[in-house]
């Protein structure tokens, strides 16, 4: 071995000096000349009211780039395949490294994706059962519920050398229950919903939303199709009639010399509502799907979604369904306990994927759980499962609210997760407003002052005592404890669930009070969300705000998603004699430049995009004649520009006075979107600004209980008493308020908590606590109990 003579400390290597994220004049969506320097190798975390940058600068600036500039080592045939992205409005960033992105985006809400199709676990399963399963059925996709079975033979010519002609057969085996085609329900149309069988298609029979009797492509393809009589009545169809009307092959027919496709109206109905994501639908299409069509298990399956030969096939008596069934938590004891080793390194991996999730905190999910049923910090921890064992260093995560819909005693687990990736060597980035993850920061960046325009400046950095001494909002707010109520409000009834067993839940039964503020706890994945949406949300006079997230294109606006817009339209056609549509950047009104984008998009194939304001309507989105037409002193351009506080102030009084947009922005207001401008794109909005736009919506609907889930995800310290005022005014109006919640100042704050556990999974799912939160704090016999009691300092 080598020894080293020379004593003196080497001079530092020139590589050593770039331990620094460099971000010089930052100005995406509303960050004003953001200069800032981040530590690498160490946890930063980003603090600031909801609105005030935190999103835009991580994700929007830094993350972006990184993205970008390694897209841009792949051939320019590759990038084609990749999402574009265009370079952040930003002078310098420098010291970037390759960044991981763990974000709250729900995961596809496909009816065939699961969480372990999601994690790649589903695939290990495969493997395992076609190596080791008996009797062996075949390959992999035999197992697979996503690959049906097909079988081919033919005649096929082989150009090679002289041509010849040769018989083949092809035959691939796969898992798909055929009656169900993987999906685990089969659906059932309730004709009744699709038309009025007393009337013919002439006199406007159907009754499907969207469908005119003067519709070219729809109405009138069935009328006037020669296939039926548009003036018979259609229970007087025969037969035949009913089944070309039903159920018959797209088939060519010609109406007044257009050439057309007729098809059966059921398999028309299941192309056009049932194979699109039912939350992905407007909301009256929705409601006429949920109306018209009845999902249940499918008989064929039993709900497994895969085929009679692949349930046969089992290892140790239990089959690949019982396997993604099983929670994973006992999955993960059952993989442990198969020891084959012609398929070790396939079993460690399987191992180590699901040891990931228990370690979590998922280990009460099922592999065959849809994605579309997790909430958004479930989706969250699923994408994280992927990089805990990796093996890489020096790269910079990137996490959004990582704690979001965890229980404060499955925190600090996760703060562990985090440390844990800054202790490999990497970059730990995190936007966070809960002060258990703050506190373990190394580096504290907190960007404010508020929200929107008033926000996007850089308030503090440096370390948490710093922060907690800063005088910034976070600082005044970061040890703010709310303290048990007084005086509790007595209820005026109570809302009986019996035997409530949906999911994981155990015969539950609870009266939940009503006219007062009603906290339901429990760790995540005890059984809260089917408790309340499972028995409660679907009752009438229930308005049900879930985490949902809010749909829209770039298109999309506050006012537009409120309906908003709708009443401003009208009160400007009003005033000046015109039609109300002339006032919509969507129909009549548009530039005709920009469609009424106010700005010109440009495909440059796999480059970025580029995004040029409309030189016509200088990005007003509106023709010059329909800006000439006034309300009030000002343009429709203008009112769409004001912040919800000038346009409350605008259309209270005055000239421009109008009850019913005033009502709208009032509750705009009341939510804390003050700040927010009417025309604003939904797409720049941070999550807390949609849940609250989504709450704002809401209330407006006529409804004697609200329930809430987790409202406080991406909401500050300082906005969390705000939101306790507004659940506080809505119980003092006579509402009666539900809130699913983690967050101890809500707990605090409730009249009632009613508390599910003990544990998560098949460990919880029973009723542990209800009562007062003081009785629960001086009880402590369940983990909400002492967690709450620590945060009062009980």
């Amino acid at each position: 071995m080598a020894t080293r003579t020379d004593t003196r400390s080497p001079a530092p290597h020139a590589a050593d000096i770039h331990d620094v994220i460099r971000v010089h004049g930052a100005r995406v969506n509303n960050l004003k000349d953001v200069s800032i320097e981040i530590p690498k190798r160490r946890l930063t975390v980003f603090t600031g009211v909801s609105g005030s940058g935190k999103t835009s600068l991580v994700f929007n600036t830094i993350a972006a780039e990184s993205q970008r500039l390694i897209n841009e080592t792949y051939s320019a045939f590759v990038q084609g395949f990749m999402p574009t992205l265009a370079r952040p409005e930003v002078d310098v960033l420098d010291g970037l490294t390759t960044a991981i992105i763990v974000d709250q985006q729900k995961l596809g809400a496909d009816p065939r994706s699961t969480v372990g199709t999601a994690t790649d676990a589903n695939a290990m399963l495969r493997i395992l059962f076609s190596r080791l399963g008996k009797p062996h059925i075949g390959p992999p996709s035999a197992y697979a519920f996503n690959v049906p079975s097909v079988r081919a033979s033919g005649a096929i010519t082989v150009e090679r050398g002289a041509k010849k002609t040769v018989k083949a057969t092809f035959n691939r085996t796969g898992g798909m229950c055929t009656r169900c085609e993987g999906r685990g329900t089969v659906s059932d149309i309730d004709l009744t919903q699709l038309y009025d069988d007393s009337k013919s298609l002439a006199e406007g029979a159907f009754t499907i939303p969207g469908w005119k009797s003067d519709s070219f492509w729809t109405v009138r393809v069935y009328a006037e199709s020669g296939l039926l009589d548009p003036d018979k009545p259609i229970r007087k169809y025969t037969k035949k009639e009913m089944q070309d009307f039903l159920h018959r092959e797209p088939t060519k027919v010609k109406v007044e010399g257009v050439n057309l496709t007729y098809e059966g109206l059921i398999p028309k109905i299941q192309k056009s509502f049932l194979s699109k994501d039912k939350e992905a639908l407007q909301p009256h299409i929705r409601a006429f799907v949920e109306r018209a069509v009845t999902f249940t298990t499918c008989p064929e399956c039993g709900g497994t979604r895969l085929s009679e030969g692949a349930r046969s096939s089992k290892i140790k008596r239990i089959n690949i369904a019982d396997a993604c069934a099983m929670q994973i938590s006992d999955l993960a004891a059952w993989v442990r306990g198969l020891d084959e080793p012609s398929v070790a390194p396939l079993l460690t991996a399987l191992r180590q994927t699901l040891d990931s999730f228990v370690e979590i905190g998922l280990g009460y999910l099922a592999l065959d759980r849809p994605t579309g049923t997790l909430s958004g910090g479930e989706a969250q921890r699923v994408k994280m499962i992927r990089h805990l064992g990796s093996s890489l260093t020096d790269i910079t995560y990137v996490f959004d609210e990582p704690t979001a819909g965890l229980h404060p005693h499955d925190i600090q687990r996760m703060n562990n997760l985090l440390l844990r990736l800054r202790d490999k060597g990497n970059t730990v980035l995190v936007v966070e407003h809960k002060p258990e993850t703050i506190a373990i920061a190394d580096h504290v960046v907190d960007l404010g002052p508020g929200a929107g325009t008033a926000g996007g400046t850089v308030c503090f950095e440096g370390t948490v005592e710093g922060l907690r001494a800063g005088g910034t909002v976070t600082g005044r707010h970061f040890d703010d404890r709310a303290a048990l109520k007084e005086t509790l409000r007595k209820p005026t009834g109570a809302l009986e669930i019996r035997g409530a067993n949906e999911n994981n839940l155990r015969d539950v039964d609870v009266d939940i009070p009503l006219g007062v503020l009603a906290v339901i706890t429990g760790v995540a994945g005890s059984g809260k969300s089917s408790l309340i949406h499972g028995s409660v949300s679907g009752l009438d006079g229930v308005v049900a705000i879930d985490q949902g997230a809010i749909r829209g294109s770039r298109r999309s606006n506050p006012a537009t998603y409120t309906g908003l817009l709708d009443p401003i339209r009208k009160a400007f056609a009003k005033a000046n004699d015109v039609k109300p549509a002339l006032f919509s950047a969507n129909s009549e009104g548009a530039c005709p430049s920009c469609n009424g984008a106010g700005v010109i998009y440009t495909d440059l194939a796999m480059m970025a995009g580029v995004a040029t304001v409309c030189e016509e309507c200088e990005g007003k989105r509106f023709q010059a004649s329909v800006l000439e037409y006034h309300l009030g002193g000002r343009d429709i351009s203008e009112v769409l520009a004001m912040s919800v506080t000038e346009a409350e102030e605008f259309f209270g009084d005055g000239a421009a006075h109008t009850p019913a947009a005033h009502r709208i922005l009032d509750r705009l207001a009341d939510v804390g979107l003050g700040y927010l401008s009417l025309g604003q794109p939904l797409t720049t909005l941070s999550g807390g600004e949609r849940q609250r736009l989504k709450l704002a919506t809401h209330m407006g609907e006529k409804g004697g209980i609200y329930v809430l889930d987790e409202p406080t995800t991406g909401l500050h310290l300082a906005d969390v008493e705000q939101l306790l005022g507004l659940l506080d005014r809505l119980v003092d109006s006579g509402k009666s308020v539900v809130v699913i919640e983690h967050h101890q100042a809500v707990m605090a704050h409730a009249d009632w908590i009613i508390d599910l556990g003990p544990g998560a999974g098949h460990d919880g799912g029973r009723l542990v606590f209800e009562g007062t939160p003081a009785d629960l704090v001086a009880d402590r016999s369940t983990l909400t109990g002492e967690h709450l009691a620590a945060y009062v300092g009980a």
